[in-house]
């Protein structure tokens, strides 16, 4: 079973592993603070990657490592800032299948194979408190690798690494780098051992993308573009969460494919529609793969919080039992859900279709242009949109017909909001207020679809627990509640929307 933990560490270009003369008293980044030696490590890491190195230029690794105290199988992927997060495995021959699983989203099904052997003789040192405890670890490391590519060669360097202690505090990184400057010792070039590697032993191996001579600086095509590969990351850096269950992460992924939908219709004066249409279809699949995931998600933690705030004595049954059990039965429907999609050959194909969107996106004539008219075009369609579904809405009078109605209000307005988003980097204050004011629509026209799906459960959970022989006053009870709750959204969203039609006058 692999095992997860956050990385955060920075490196640099250091003179020498064997003559520490160089390197100044690190200990006066830290009140009381003092370096132990560990001793000295060997370390053999073979690293693994796809012929054209997807996983290097993802900014993803994935070695086989003997060696040091956590010898086995490492994958790390990118996060914020200094950090990453490391997945290890057990020491195996082959990649382990979990692994496998975790990088699909960067490989697209493409084989793995050794592209790089690393030999790492490192000294190490803790930096501790004044009470021993662990602050950090300083690696000196003398390097070697040797390229496993038929052409390859062979290098030699040496760096430092400064790793922060688990829960450590990131400024104490900030406090060691500037002794470090002061005595002249900068960042590595490099952000990996593996990236300076293949530069060093196959030239070329990570070259530059080919500049785009089609896209026009400053254009809406250019804005878009940056857009949809921002998403496009976005969603293939969430693959590796999702498929390990990570807080919050399938709601994320659902984003991701939504905004990228939302960018591919708002802006198709701007892209080939030819081309777009298929791919956003694609995205809606998967979207509506994880929607049942994420649905429970958001009705058990409704559910739950809703008896925990119900006095004791109004609690008759086992209502807490009675709602476990559906948990647990539909949350293990949902993931297999989730992680079939993931599985599928379908989701390999959108992802090497999201791929080609990103490396060559499908820009039209308009592209061209200024996005001060193209995108506001754009939005004030979409706004358009969203206010005949507004207005049906709310000319409807309460009950099912006017529940459906504001569901579809609801969607345009993330349509409309999305598209605000993308505009925000080229238009400024009109965009990111729209945004936010539509926002405001969508969050309360939401809470009251939420409302209404949760009175549909309470309902059948009702019916169940009234077959069981058990008492269904709790159920009843939540369910008046929830109905409550929807009513009063319902009488918040006129006021909204009209704040919402101010800030799109602000476009024009």
């Amino acid at each position: 079973m692999a095992q997860s933990k956050r990385e955060t560490e920075r490196k640099y270009a250091a003179p020498a592993a064997d003559d520490i003369a160089w390197l100044p008293d690190l200990a006066r980044a830290h009140p009381g603070a003092s370096l132990v030696d560990r001793g000295i490590q060997d370390l053999d890491a073979v690293y693994y990657d796809t012929a054209d190195l997807r996983l290097a230029r993802g900014a993803a690794t994935l070695r086989r490592r003997t060696g040091g105290a956590d010898a086995g199988w490492h994958l790390k992927l990118p996060l914020a800032g200094d950090s990453r997060e490391e997945v290890q495995a057990p020491l195996t021959d082959d990649v382990p299948d979990e692994l496998r699983a975790l990088v699909h989203s960067r490989t697209r099904g493409a084989p793995v194979r050794p592209v790089v052997r690393i030999r790492t003789t490192r000294s190490v040192r803790d930096l501790v408190d004044a009470r021993g405890g662990a602050l950090a670890e300083l690696s000196l490391d003398t390097v070697r690798a040797d390229s496993l590519v038929e052409g390859g060669g062979h290098a030699v360097w040496t760096e430092m690494e400064v790793e922060l202690a688990e829960g450590g505090d990131p400024a104490l990184l900030d406090g060691v780098e500037k002794i470090l400057r002061k005595r002249g010792v900068g960042r590595a070039q490099s952000p990996s051992k593996l990236a300076r590697a293949l530069t060093e032993t196959t030239p070329g191996a990570l070259g530059a993308e080919e500049p785009e001579t089609d896209v026009v600086p400053g254009s809406a095509g250019a804005y878009l573009r940056d857009h949809l590969r921002e998403q496009i990351r976005a969603l293939v850096d969430l693959d590796p969460a999702v498929r390990r269950g990570a807080p919050d992460s399938v709601h994320r992924m659902r984003v991701a494919c939504r905004r990228l939908r939302g960018a591919l219709r708002s802006y198709r004066s701007v892209l080939d529609r030819d081309v777009t249409d298929p791919v956003r279809g694609e995205l809606r699949w998967l979207a509506g793969e994880l929607g049942p995931e994420r649905d429970q998600e958001v009705l058990s933690e409704r559910l739950h919080a809703g008896v925990r705030e119900l006095p004791a004595e109004l609690v008759l049954g086992p209502v807490a039992a009675r709602l476990q059990t559906w948990d647990v039965a539909e949350r293990a429907a949902t993931r297999g859900r989730t992680l079939a999609a993931l599985d599928s050959p379908r989701y390999t194909a959108l992802l090497d279709r999201l791929s080609e969107l990103a490396a060559r996106p499908p820009l039209r004539a308009k592209a061209r242009r200024r996005p001060e008219k193209v995108m506001v075009k754009s939005l004030v369609k979409e706004y358009g949109r969203l206010e005949r579904r507004m207005d049906r809405a709310l000319g409807l009078p309460p009950g099912p017909d006017r529940n459906a109605a504001v569901h579809q209000a609801r969607k345009a307005a993330k349509r409309l909001r999305y598209a605000a988003e993308a505009a925000r980097p080229a238009l400024g204050r009109p965009a990111r207020r729209l945004g936010k004011r539509v926002k405001a629509v969508q969050r309360v026209s939401g809470a009251h679809h939420d409302g209404v799906v949760t009175q549909d459960a309470l309902r059948r959970l009702a019916v169940a627990a009234h077959a069981a022989g058990e008492s269904s006053f709790t159920w009843g009870l939540l369910h008046g509640q929830e109905r409550v709750t929807a009513a009063l959204r319902e009488e918040q969203l006129p006021e909204v929307w009209e704040r919402a039609g101010k800030a799109r006058s602000s476009l024009a």
